[in-house]
């Protein structure tokens, strides 16, 4: 549903925004690149079953270059999923280093950030419930939330005891 108004995202607390994809270096080789593009809605399904693990939501796009952007409660959770031994990522981070490795086939990648309040800011227009506003809540764009700048103040203010 596309709410025309304009929204901020507030998510309460401090978060993590990661980045992960990868690339289709040589787009024949299916074989390569394919197992790799399967993994990580894998991943995602499984993190969506298990809200404990801190993951939030998560956006893709798909072309020769895959990219997610994921938010998480908190970089301790991230990186304890990444280590789990049970779950999904670790044995698919195996089978690319066995399969692919530096071959140059296929290219993965990620960023990670951390954030706090006041040092993020967002703002939808036109838009569907998207990215950290479905992470975390919409609220209407107000008062002196007009502005970036407004907007980061805003949540500065909204974190203080």
């Amino acid at each position: 549903m596309i709410r025309r108004e304009r929204l901020t995202a507030q998510l309460d607390g401090d978060f993590v925004v990661f980045l992960i994809g990868m690339r289709i270096n040589k787009p024949l080789m299916l074989h390569k690149w394919m197992p790799v593009a399967r993994a990580m809605p894998r991943m995602i399904d499984e993190l969506s079953r298990q809200p404990e693990r801190g993951f939030l939501h998560a956006e893709m796009w798909f072309s020769r270059t895959i990219i997610l952007v994921q938010y998480w409660r908190s970089m301790e959770q991230l990186l304890a999923y990444a280590k789990d031994r049970e779950a999904e990522h670790l044995p698919a981070w195996q089978a690319f280093n066995k399969a692919i490795g530096t071959d140059g086939s296929v290219g993965i990648w990620h960023e990670t950030y951390a954030a706090s309040p006041g040092s993020y800011e967002n703002i939808y227009v036109n838009m569907p419930p998207f990215g950290l506003g479905r992470a975390g809540t919409l609220e209407p764009v107000s008062g002196g939330r007009q502005s970036a700048a407004g907007r980061m103040a805003a949540q500065r203010q909204h974190s203080q005891p």
